[in-house]
């Protein structure tokens, strides 16, 4: 069975107030389950704001940590779920159960390599 990656992406900035958060996170939480009933949930996890990360570069032979996020932008990965499918068509199903959950972030698709 392959393996997928479902990556959340929110916006930068502090999360919505609880008449907006608290729905979602039912939804996830219901997905989730859902995901674990079927038998394709392997992992998921939210992750700290981006500006908790540190990235880690070689510059001179020598590792150098800044803070993080890698990339500056407007958006960055708020979480994700790996699940197993047979195939792309029965994980893109998965994702669009977790896009309506989210509302309106988009959630990214990708399946791990080997």
């Amino acid at each position: 069975m392959k393996q997928y990656v479902l990556t959340m992406y929110q916006p930068d900035g502090a999360p919505p107030g609880p008449e907006i958060l608290d729905p979602i996170m039912r939804d996830l939480d219901a997905l989730d389950q859902e995901m674990r009933d079927a038998g394709v949930w392997v992992f998921s996890r939210a992750l700290q704001p981006a500006d908790q990360a540190r990235v880690i570069q070689m510059r001179d032979g020598e590792p150098l940590t800044t803070d993080g996020p890698y990339v500056e932008g407007k958006e960055h990965v708020g979480g994700f779920t790996i699940i197993q499918a047979p195939d792309m068509e029965t994980a893109l199903a998965w994702g669009r159960k977790m896009a309506r959950a989210v509302a309106l972030l988009p959630v990214e698709v990708r399946e791990f390599q080997g």
